[in-house]
């Protein structure tokens, strides 16, 4: 696995960028500006965020597996290739219905 420094310029495989660990949420930051964040996550099954909110609108692209996604109430399954934005400032959770790995995008403004 590589540090977030060694792959800026370099073609990478998202999903071996972070690795499963039993019972966990790893993320790894791979590109933090003041502009926004790029973010790699895995759950293990069973894991996930409580409800909670933000104040950017946020880019989720699953790279590996498939979670519940809940926006406003609103449950979404996504799978491997799927993405979703949720919207700033509307509760959101998630939950590893199986193990997965996403991408999280932050932009603020």
């Amino acid at each position: 696995m590589n540090d977030a420094g060694s792959i800026i310029g370099t073609a990478q495989v998202v999903h071996e960028l972070v690795d499963y660990q039993q019972g966990s949420v790893v993320s790894k930051t791979l590109l933090d500006k003041k502009i926004g964040t790029i973010t790699l996550f895995a759950f293990d099954a069973g894991q996930g965020l409580s409800e909670h909110t933000a104040p950017f609108d946020a880019f989720v692209e699953i790279v590996d597996g498939e979670a519940d996604i809940t926006i406003g109430g609103d449950v979404h399954t996504v799978f491997s290739g799927q993405l979703i934005i949720m919207p700033a400032n509307v509760p959101h959770s998630l939950r590893a219905t199986k193990r997965f790995k996403m991408l999280l995008v932050m932009i603020r403004s």
